[in-house]
């Protein structure tokens, strides 16, 4: 059995609606026969993995901690993936905290391998936590196949809303959301940033999120984000932004065809003399 999640419209006005009957479709979803299994299995196994090797020889297990933090293209990396599970997740130097896109760190920290403590995949509840997640990322991957544009906005809501509760630093918190390839392409989409931002120093691009952000909230801070009515304010504009890129496409395509289509009139007549 299998569900598709319903989007009868694109846009703000389809993620309103999405997100009204979000409950009911990820219920829908979750139910599906072969999930519950992969879960049962889950449930059943992840306490006795004592380390990152144990989870790597489990393909099962690996499935739902990759899928769970966005990174199931990488199952057939598993060297690599063990190495980001073995990596301190404290030292500023380790292997994981040098990696640009900040998923494999919340991995790594996720299951504590590399940390001088027992692992946390023992702990009352991990089993439930990492499901959650599991389910939230596996639904968003079925928006995502018929709209792009709701997955970025769904994995946002999640993702921000999160960030935005922990006590670190303003700095880091912008890190992360610039090495998180989806709240990236939100913020970079919302505010219209070049195609060229990327290729900025680090520092610099942390100074124009924060102005832009201050611009547009009066607040240059990541804190605001756990406001639903701020985290809201951003979906509308990535949305619209879209849009409005869709347009530009359309209109682009068709003046090309306008042009091609006067091209090929051209040269019928031509052949034609």
């Amino acid at each position: 059995m299998s569900f598709q999640p319903v989007l009868p419209l694109g846009g703000y006005a389809g993620w309103r609606f999405l997100e009204k009957t979000l409950v009911r479709q990820q219920a829908g979803h979750a139910a599906a026969a072969g999930p519950q299994r992969a879960e049962k299995h889950f449930r059943e196994q992840i306490a006795g993995v004592n380390s990152a090797r144990d989870l790597i020889a489990d393909r099962q297990l690996l499935v739902i901690s990759l899928t769970a933090f966005g990174l199931r293209d990488d199952l057939p990396n598993r060297a690599f993936i063990e190495r980001v599970l073995e990596s301190s997740t404290t030292d500023r130097t380790s292997f994981v905290n040098r990696l640009a896109d900040r998923r494999y760190l919340a991995l790594a920290e996720a299951f504590g391998f590399g940390d001088d403590a027992p692992p946390r995949n023992k702990e009352p509840g991990f089993a439930d936590r990492m499901i959650d997640l599991y389910r939230d990322r596996r639904f968003e991957e079925a928006v995502g196949e018929q709209d792009e544009s709701m997955r970025l906005a769904l994995a946002l809501r999640r993702d921000l809303t999160q960030m935005a509760q922990r006590e670190t630093g303003e700095q880091a918190l912008w890190l992360t959301v610039l090495g998180t390839p989806s709240l990236r392409k939100v913020f970079e989409s919302a505010y219209r940033l070049p195609s060229g931002f990327g290729a900025l120093d680090l520092d610099r691009q942390v100074d124009i999120m924060r102005e832009r952000t201050r611009r547009m909230f009066n607040d240059p801070g990541i804190a605001q984000f756990s406001d639903p009515t701020r985290v809201n304010d951003l979906i509308q504009r990535f949305l619209l932004s879209q849009q409005l890129d869709q347009i530009d496409t359309a209109r682009s395509n068709s003046t090309a065809l306008t042009l091609l289509q006067a091209g090929q009139s051209s040269l019928r007549q031509l052949l034609q003399r």
